[in-house]
């Protein structure tokens, strides 16, 4: 059996539990070595086989995965995050299709979460924000026009943007044209839940100069949106006068 199991952001302590007992029981580890915390590794058992996929093609991690399985090996490809975002796993589990290889993929917890907990906010606040998009800006892999960052800004929502913080300028110059305003908050948290976790907190108008000034270029999550920082309502949920099928409430 082949597992695809996000490893979470960093934290050795946020991979899932049902991911970590099988990375203990794993005979065979390929993993993101660029991006996924080496502490995971320690809690492989002896004599499990342990293969960095930084440095290998997908053909490569698709031979060591052919060489290895068997009925009784279990393979785990440890992916940083959560599997389904931004992992490149589709081609991967294509080919284990056509292969009739049996896998399952075991989600994490992904850094855009982590980001957003590390600076002690919530995505979706009642009469701001009930929408979050995920997304990041075109470099050497493609954005469908219709997903150009200005446009998704215009939703004027909360936004994660993932592998951007390289092309700040740029990043900047589209979410105030989208935005329409260059007021709004952004926190860059650079590797959150790592030890050497960094988070910095400006505007789209003071943002960019901040993080130039910490040399941020990579590993980084940019939340945008007015759930950072301002005015919010409290939710209905908890509200004394709501009713709901679990309680009465008041009015």
């Amino acid at each position: 059996m082949i597992y695809f199991i996000g490893a979470g952001p960093g934290d050795v302590e946020l991979i899932t539990v049902k991911g970590q007992r099988l990375l203990k029981q794993a005979d065979v580890v390929i993993f993101a070595g660029s991006l996924v915390w080496d502490k995971h590794l320690q809690i492989c058992k002896k004599d499990c086989l342990k293969f960095d996929s930084a440095s290998m093609t997908l053909e490569e991690v698709m031979d060591t995965i052919k060489q290895h399985q068997s009925e009784k090996t279990i393979i785990v490809r440890l992916h940083t995050g959560d599997p389904t975002l931004y992992s490149a796993i589709r081609e991967q589990i294509g080919i284990l299709d056509k292969l009739n290889l049996q896998y399952e993929i075991i989600p994490g917890v992904s850094s855009f979460t982590a980001s957003c907990a590390a600076i002690n906010r919530e995505f979706t606040v009642p009469a701001v924000s009930q929408t979050v998009i995920i997304t990041r800006i075109e470099g050497r892999t493609p954005v469908p026009e219709d997903e150009d960052l200005e446009l998704l800004a215009a939703h004027k929502c909360s936004m994660a943007i993932f592998l951007s913080v390289q092309e700040i300028d740029r990043v900047i110059e589209k979410l105030k044209r989208g935005y329409q305003r260059g007021d709004v908050p952004v926190a860059v948290v650079y590797k959150a839940s790592w030890p050497d976790q960094k988070i910095i907190k400006g505007t789209l108008n003071t943002i960019a100069e901040k993080v130039k000034t910490e040399k941020i270029d990579r590993f980084a999550q940019i939340l945008v949106g007015d759930f950072i920082e301002g005015d919010f309502e409290r939710s209905q949920l908890y509200h004394p006068e709501f009713s709901h099928g679990y309680r009465k409430g008041n009015s």
